[in-house]
């Protein structure tokens, strides 16, 4: 029997199976999706029959999710089908509810909610939106069920981005927002988004109360009375499930607040249209962002807007849906083959609040856009005020504030971080390629850095790797880099490892590719940074996502980053993270 035999037997015998409880079906279509040019044909037929078993255990898994219950910088996220289905997602939407609910005795998580009351929360309302991905309606559909039930009005969005559905609930002043995406990761996940009444990530207070309600919830196994297990629940729209437009409003949220960041929407679109010599080649990898893109340039026909990975496919063509280096490959062909001067690139995560550029020859990370943007509004827009970034980002940014006599506010990763400088810092971004801005939404949003990008451009006269060098050239130059290793601990047990690290102290020294470097201050807002003499840094924490740890490095010179990544493995080794 051959390889590709053994595959087919495995795969018919998995779907024959009388239950779905051990079935890896998600793993099985991901196998396939990187063996399909060997497989032939016949991979799409079974792609096809593997989600239809996805589909069922969605739809009928009456048991417990195999992971508990967790919401972490970006909600809650697992995976499809054996955490997220519909029976747990209307428990956690319960959960939510009872933490609503708590307002009217408790009022501990008024000020983090946004709201006074229940009354309140129910008449305010909840927008209901979902990604690209497999199910997300499903998911959705149940949402709408159980919040109708208890009185809450509803805004559905459908499939949205993450940026529009925090617009959405700013310009129709909801209580929260409900948003089914796991952003970036692989094509077995699900996820689940809280926002709140400020339409930025729920606070950790907020996440703790749902985590903890839900998981009491589950070990009960209390439902709500509205739902009926095994039950395909669809959308049916009246007084209380209302349709909504999410990028009409996210439209409507940038143009009413252009005297808080300057950016004049249907001008910068305009001259798109209007300019010969600039061509924008955006890659949506598939995700929720391709439905918006032809929109968002007010349906121009031009042929200078190029969509790639615009075409609706849940398993991504097997690739990692992120902004990175290996996704931008086909961006920048295509940039290349253009004659325009102007050229711009853009690749956007499945949920659309992630975004990484390219002018055809350089590749701009949210590390430099970020500060080219806070650049950009303070010198050109004549904006003035403090930039922030989370302490895992480039301190490129630090050199610019420093230089135009500006503050900078470093938190730790996650753009809830940022809540205390919203409306106070011109720009908030993290090195994983989100951003925000002043006037704007408090979530991460690639649509409000492509039109940055497009405004920035035009109003230049550069490519964004020409601006990026002249700012260089003034402020200093910075090379980031990043890194991860999968680990087994988790939880306390990996905290104990990771404060090994704790030997690491200002004064003392490491060696960095040969040579001892002095650490002259140490960060632990977030797991550990330590910046040495020479401009250079390394960062090590664990990730809030995924059974990782991440390190993060920047060097002042271009071949320096590599001794750094050897340096923070070397300290992971050193606390038995790594063999």
């Amino acid at each position: 029997m051959t390889s590709i035999e053994q595959l087919q037997h495995k795969i018919e015998n998995m779907l024959e199976a009388p239950t779905f409880a051990h079935q890896d079906y998600l793993g099985m279509i991901a196998e396939l999706v990187q063996k399909k040019e060997a497989t032939g044909l016949a991979w799409q037929t079974y792609v096809d029959r593997l989600y239809t078993k996805v589909h069922e255990e969605i739809i009928c898994n009456s048991g417990k999710p195999v992971s508990d219950v967790s919401f972490g910088t970006s909600g809650w996220r697992g995976i499809l089908g054996k955490d997220l289905f519909s029976k747990s997602v209307a428990q956690v939407i319960m959960a939510i509810i009872e933490m609503y609910k708590e307002a009217d005795t408790e009022g501990d998580l008024n000020e983090a909610l946004g709201i006074e009351s229940f009354a309140e929360a129910c008449k305010r309302g909840c927008v209901v939106g979902f990604d690209n991905r497999f199910g997300g309606e499903s998911l959705a559909a149940v949402a709408v069920e159980v919040l109708a039930a208890v009185g809450v009005q509803v805004y559905y969005a459908g499939e949205t981005t993450t940026g529009a559905l925090s617009a959405a609930v700013l310009q129709l002043q909801a209580a929260f927002s409900i948003n089914f995406t796991p952003s970036h990761n692989p094509l077995q996940y699900a996820g689940l988004k809280f926002n709140a009444a400020d339409g930025g990530p729920a606070a950790a207070e907020l996440t703790h109360c749902i985590t903890t309600k839900a998981r009491a919830i589950i070990a009960e196994n209390r439902l709500p009375a509205s739902f009926e297990a095994g039950k395909q629940y669809e959308i049916q729209f009246n007084s209380t499930v209302e349709k909504i437009d999410s990028l009409k409003l996210w439209q409507k949220h940038v143009q009413m607040n252009y005297d808080a960041h300057g950016i004049a929407y249907d001008d910068v679109i305009e001259k798109f249209a209007e300019n010969e010599n600039f061509v924008v080649v955006v890659d949506s990898v598939h995700g929720a962002s391709r439905l918006h893109i032809q929109d968002l340039f007010c349906r121009t026909t031009s042929s200078r807007l190029v969509q790639l990975r615009e075409n609706d496919d849940v398993t991504f063509g097997g690739v990692a849906p992120e902004p990175s280096s290996e996704n931008m490959i086909g961006t920048v062909a295509a940039l290349q083959r253009r004659d325009e001067k102007l050229k711009l690139g853009a690749i956007i995560d499945p949920d659309g609040d992630r975004i990484r550029f390219t002018d055809g020859t350089v590749e701009i990370s949210m590390n430099q856009f970020g500060a080219m943007a806070y650049h950009f509004l303070h010198e050109w827009k004549k904006k003035k005020g403090m930039v922030a970034k989370t302490v895992a980002t480039s301190n490129l940014a630090n050199s610019l504030a420093t230089s135009l006599g500006e503050e900078v506010y470093e938190p730790r990763v996650g753009f809830k971080e940022f809540k205390p400088v919203i409306n106070k810092a011109l720009v908030c971004f993290e090195e994983s390629d989100g951003i925000s801005i002043i006037g704007h939404t408090p979530e991460k949003d690639a649509y409000i850095g492509l039109l940055l990008a497009l405004d920035m451009i035009q109003t230049t006269g550069k490519n964004l790797g020409e601006y990026l060098e002249e700012i260089e050239n003034t402020y200093g130059f910075f090379y980031p880099a990043r890194d991860a290793i999968s680990v087994t601990l988790e939880g306390e047990k990996l905290h104990t490892a990771l404060a090994g690290l704790a030997k690491y102290q200002q004064r003392s020294s490491v060696e960095i590719g040969g040579e001892l470097k002095s650490i002259t201050k140490v960060i632990d807002v977030d797991g550990r940074k330590i910046l040495f003499e020479d401009g250079s840094w390394l960062m090590i924490r664990p990730s809030g996502t995924e059974p990782k740890v991440r390190f993060y490095v920047e060097s002042r010179s271009p071949d320096g980053t590599e001794a750094l990544i050897r340096a923070a493995k070397d300290m992971l080794r050193e606390v038995g993270l790594l063999s």
